[in-house]
């Protein structure tokens, strides 16, 4: 019997699976595709999106993970030989509407926020395009990973560490026997476990509602196109009206995303591929000599407000979430996925759990 079945290998999934290992449980993950492939593979990899907009609870998971970074980046680097390519060089905002508030989250929660006028914007990021006469915000201590690497890289230390990994192979329903979980029921087999968490991203909610827990976890549809170009084009990750801009150190420049409620539906659509190029030329105009490499989409797991589920089901034994975590998988991921195992573990959690708890939806 393992000590815990993990479903889904996304980031989440895998993040959890990486600290049950660490803490000394046999784990096995059971993905339904390829790890990493979904959400994970597709978003920008920005340790924070606009986040004087989310919840208090949502800012702590990220400024736990922020801190902590670093020091796993590297980590993951030598216990795979795969550099996740974790980089530092700043957040240049030229939304100015929430300036006012922007700052108050700043001042509150001990981030570094400044205002730059349009030539500081254009020092900061000389390749940008038009910057209106207000001032832009720079965060300068917010980083970004190549998530694909980051990906490769945690599946990788996992094999490493001698987890379980399932590719292809779908979970039909739990285990259970008198409210206690006992494993899962694959499509021609059983795996016996002391504990299952749940952390299947846009899908978890299917998977819960039979067990009673009716959590509102809804796919969010991604689109993204990529440019092919040369290394320093653009240096600064560049946000404007929902969009982003980030260069990755080989030159490819990635333009991001759409927010659309299509259920699971995973295609792209040309309206959408136009509309994020149009947004890519306004910021960076020097993106219009290049060709589009690749135009992907993904399904962000949905949540009221971007709050994650993190914590144990509310009957049923062993039974655990971590899910729901919306635009913010990758900065929250780390913070979630420690939680996650002091709540299974029943160590001093690194945060308050109640905010995260999932029983408010039974």
């Amino acid at each position: 019997m393992r000590d815990c079945v993990v479903i889904g290998g996304g980031l989440i999934g895998m993040l959890s699976a990486w600290e049950l290992r660490r803490a000394g449980l046999s784990v096995t993950i059971i993905e339904q595709g390829q790890c990493g492939m979904a959400a994970s593979w597709a978003g920008g990899g920005i340790l924070s999106l606009y986040p004087w907009r989310y919840a208090d609870a949502v800012t702590a998971l990220a400024r736990w993970s922020q801190t902590h970074y670093p020091a796993f980046i590297q980590q993951l680097h030598e216990q795979s030989g795969i550099d996740p390519q974790w980089q530092k060089n700043g957040l240049l905002i030229l939304d100015t509407e929430e300036a006012a508030v922007a700052e108050n989250w700043a001042q509150s929660w001990g981030y570094r926020l400044e205002q730059a006028d349009a030539a500081q914007a254009h020092f900061l990021e000389p390749a940008l395009g038009v910057v209106s006469d207000d001032t832009a915000l720079w965060l300068p201590e917010v980083a970004h990973v190549r998530n694909p690497r980051l990906l490769k890289a945690l599946k990788q230390s996992l094999v490493n560490q001698g987890v379980e990994i399932r590719e292809y192979s779908e979970v039909k329903t739990l285990a259970q026997i008198r409210g206690q979980v006992q494993g899962v029921v694959l499509e021609h087999e059983t795996i016996s476990a002391a504990n299952v968490l749940v952390a299947g991203g846009a899908w978890s909610g299917k998977l819960l509602a039979a067990t009673g827990l009716d959590l509102p976890i809804r796919p969010v549809r991604g689109q993204m196109i990529l440019y092919r170009g040369e290394p320093g084009l653009v240096s600064r990750i560049v946000l404007s009206q929902d969009r982003y801009v980030i260069a990755r150190r080989d030159g490819r420049v990635l333009v991001g995303s759409t927010l659309e409620e299509t259920g699971f539906d995973r295609s792209t659509t040309e309206s959408a591929r136009k509309a994020l190029a149009a947004e890519a030329l306004r910021l960076i105009p020097a993106l219009a000599n290049l060709d589009i490499e690749h135009h992907w989409a993904g399904l962000r797991p949905g949540s009221p407000e971007g709050i994650p589920y993190i914590g144990a089901h509310p009957e049923i034994a062993g039974l655990y979430v971590n899910s729901g975590h919306f635009r913010n998988g990758v900065v929250l991921g780390l913070a979630s996925s420690r939680l996650l195992a002091d709540i299974l573990l029943e160590r001093e959690p690194i945060l308050s759990p109640q905010a995260y708890a999932t029983s408010t939806f039974h």
